[in-house]
């Protein structure tokens, strides 16, 4: 699932109050009696109330801020998102040719975009 605060348009410091008019304004919208016609909006329907659901629960959005869960509600990998050991075990220890970190790297935010869109 994309980010639950992109997919209710709400800043992540947003209050309860600010989550729960996004999601009834965008429920409204998209509810599938509204759009017998359009399957798109029932997939779209059925994000927005996932989102909700998520951030409207205390624990589940503090634990998504801290990314111990995913956009989904299911547990982040404790190593980050995947990805592998990148190096080639070289004689006489072990040395990584992969990415060493530091200036220069990815843009965290260019990841996440393209994790969860």
């Amino acid at each position: 699932m994309a980010d639950p605060y992109k997919t209710l348009g709400v800043a992540r410091d947003a209050t309860e109050a600010d989550i729960k008019k996004a999601y009834r304004k965008l429920a409204k919208e998209l509810h599938p009696d509204r759009n017998k016609d359009n399957p798109k909006a029932s997939e779209k329907f059925s994000q927005v109330t996932n989102a909700y659901d998520l951030l409207n629960d205390k624990d589940k959005r503090a634990r998504f801020d801290r990314g111990e869960i995913d956009g989904d509600g299911n547990p982040a990998s404790p190593f980050g998102f995947g990805g592998g050991g990148g190096g080639r075990p070289q004689p006489g220890g072990f040395r990584s040719e992969g990415y060493e970190g530091g200036a220069g790297g990815p843009d965290m935010s260019d990841i996440f975009e393209g994790l969860f869109g």
